[in-house]
């Protein structure tokens, strides 16, 4: 079954490359016009000039109409192009750019969660210290939880849903 998986995680491993890289998706887009520019030039016919405007027009889906294929190889490399476009290239620059604009500014720095850790290991110290002094026991200390645990969402930290005083 791994063996047939494979491609699938090719691919799925390519377009996390692709997509992260903001340089290769805006080179991937003007590699594409340019190419079909040059092949819808060929097959059709056209100036360098009418075949980049037909790429750049089909290709943003704008579609003016005013060139247009006539030639099946013409219309097969517009479905193409179009089809690579809307599912594939548009929607990764869109979402690249979202997650840049989208900024979670509650989110703790690593120095952060590792002050709050070391925070956390003295007060437990203390605590254990001050039930020892009384005579006090402890319960065991909580399984640790976190992302990738075994605990369910409903009994890990809440942290996240509260918010932190601006500066």
């Amino acid at each position: 079954m791994d063996v047939l998986l494979l491609p699938f995680r090719w691919v799925y491993r390519a377009l996390v490359w692709f997509a992260n890289s903001p340089r290769t998706l805006i080179t991937s887009y003007l590699l594409m016009i340019a190419v079909a520019g040059v092949i819808y030039g060929e097959v059709e016919a056209r100036s360098p000039a009418d075949a980049v405007w037909w790429a750049v027009v089909t290709a943003s889906t704008v579609g003016y109409g005013d060139i247009s294929p006539t030639t099946w190889q013409g219309r097969t490399l517009a479905a193409l192009l179009i089809s690579t476009m809307v599912l594939l290239v548009i929607p990764l620059i869109t979402a690249h750019f979202a997650s840049r604009l989208i900024v979670d500014d509650d989110a703790f720095e690593h120095e952060e969660q590792e002050q709050l850790k070391a925070d956390v290991r003295r007060m437990r110290a203390l605590l254990e210290q001050l039930a020892s002094k009384h005579g006090i026991e402890l319960p065991p200390e909580p399984p640790v939880s976190g992302p990738g645990s075994a605990a369910p969402v409903w009994e890990r930290s809440a942290r996240s849903r509260r918010r932190r005083p601006r500066r």
